[in-house]
């Protein structure tokens, strides 16, 4: 027994860099959230999402990832999607930020404040290149030819499923943002609709390999399948797990947008558009 959940415990591929950036933010978490007593219900999502990530980069599970195309959709969707969604959707800015000493502290706030800062987060975070870094990526790593690259050199592996982390990340950031515009980025009604946006390319993606009749994966075959599957059925379960869930999770992320926005409409935080006053109208004889 022990043999056994020592197997699904110990990495697949260990990475210290990993460990270490999962661990701090970890800490950082849990330090803060016990001096600002951060609500339950936020931590238990936030906890969630964490362990999504863990699981999916640093555990067995990768491997199975690494050998069976629709194993690797469902690491792709919980990196990409629904990890990223539940931590942002937990709020743990604030706590993060508590959980630092406070030297450091006034140091990021102090950094926050460049002129530097301001104008990498102006174009890092600016909502039309977030948007299409979320879907792009989404894409070009479905080119055979670039899934083949990622399953053949780790550093390309590893880059990739980075690169869905941090990009779930952000995007999630902007829909779920509760302020209004200004100081957020993006207006509630786009934070609402974007996510309708982004899931049209994924579903036609998805229906593509869903419906293919020819092995458009066989870097899996090379590597060895970690299932006696049909090679087409189990492309068709990948093609449907970034069709179906993956277009869920979207949902439920423009559903909390919208939720927001109406918090927003409640408390009468919404700007207030300019009422123009009409032109006195001249009666003619």
């Amino acid at each position: 027994m022990l043999d056994v959940v020592l197997k699904w415990i110990v990495p697949w591929e260990f990475s210290w860099v990993f460990l270490l950036a999962f661990a701090g933010t970890a800490w950082l978490y849990a330090r803060g959230s016990r001096r600002l007593r951060v609500p339950g219900r936020r931590q238990v999502v936030f906890w969630a999402g964490m362990a999504m990530v863990y699981v999916s980069l640093h555990t067995y599970f990768d491997y199975f990832a690494e050998h069976e195309f629709f194993m690797h959709r469902i690491q792709q969707v919980l990196l990409h999607h629904l990890a990223p969604l539940l931590i942002v959707a937990a709020y743990p800015g604030t706590a993060l930020r508590a959980g630092l000493p406070l030297a450091w502290r006034v140091r990021v706030r102090r950094a926050g404040r460049s002129l530097a800062w301001r104008t990498f987060a102006a174009m890092a975070f600016n909502p039309a290149f977030v948007t299409l870094f979320f879907v792009a990526l989404i894409l070009v790593w479905l080119i055979p030819d670039m899934q083949t690259l990622a399953m053949l050199d780790w550093r390309i592996y590893r880059a990739m499923n980075w690169s869905m982390i941090v990009s779930g990340l952000a995007y999630w950031w902007l829909v779920l943002d509760h302020r209004p515009k200004p100081p957020g980025r993006m207006s509630p009604g786009w934070r609402v609709l974007s996510p309708a946006i982004t899931m049209t390319p994924q579903i036609v993606a998805g229906a593509i390999v869903t419906f293919s009749k020819t092995d458009l994966y066989p870097i899996f075959e090379i590597c060895g399948r970690a299932f006696t599957l049909n090679v087409l059925t189990g492309q068709l379960i990948g093609g449907v797990i970034m069709w179906v869930p993956a277009a869920m999770i979207e949902s439920i992320g423009g559903l909390l947008a919208l939720r927001q926005w109406l918090h927003l409409s409640r408390n009468g935080r919404l700007p207030r558009r300019a009422v123009r006053p009409r032109r006195p109208t001249i009666a003619h004889p």
